[in-house]
């Protein structure tokens, strides 16, 4: 089933969102969800505060593609290691057609909790050590517009206000 994306200006994307406690098959049927709507919306990543869900847990596949089935769930993640920079292009679900340069750290160690709930923990780089940042942040109640200077901000948010009183922005 494809859930609607919330998009900014929905509280739930600013606020921390809670621990999982209950791994059970209504969380699985929701994460299989998650990937529907997030291969249907051609993302490589989405998060629960997206889909308004206030909870930690996000899925990723960078392949792009449901066939290569690269399928992460992270519930409760928490980022062990970052080491390097990188700028490169970002952009948001919540966000449609908004993109900008964001400076990550490289490579990524991250320790999580899997949909049978065993922990793990993996190192990604490149455009999976995006996501996975992106995505955690996305648990924190943190945007990726946070990335740039204030005055863009601002100028950004002012720009998103007109589209959403124009009804451009649903």
């Amino acid at each position: 089933m494809i859930l609607p994306i919330v998009k900014f200006g929905a509280p739930v994307l600013q606020k921390e969102g809670e621990e999982v406690t209950g791994i059970d098959g209504k969380l699985a049927e929701f994460v299989d969800n998650m990937f529907d709507t997030m291969y249907e919306a051609k993302g490589v990543g989405l998060a629960a505060p997206q889909v308004a869900l206030s909870k930690k847990l996000f899925v990723m596949d960078v392949s792009g593609s449901k066939e290569t089935k690269e399928r992460i769930v992270c519930i409760n993640p928490r980022i062990v290691e970052t080491k390097g920079n990188v700028v490169s292009e970002e952009g948001c679900l919540s966000f449609p057609g908004i993109y900008f340069e964001v400076e990550r750290p490289e490579v990524v160690t991250v320790s999580a909790v899997d949909i049978d709930g065993k922990e793990f923990t993996f190192e990604v780089e490149g455009l999976a050590a995006r996501c996975v940042l992106h995505e955690t942040d996305h648990l924190n109640g943190k945007l990726f517009i946070e990335f740039l200077n204030p005055l863009k901000r601002d100028l950004l948010k002012r720009k998103i206000k007109k589209k959403i009183k124009l009804g451009e922005w649903e």
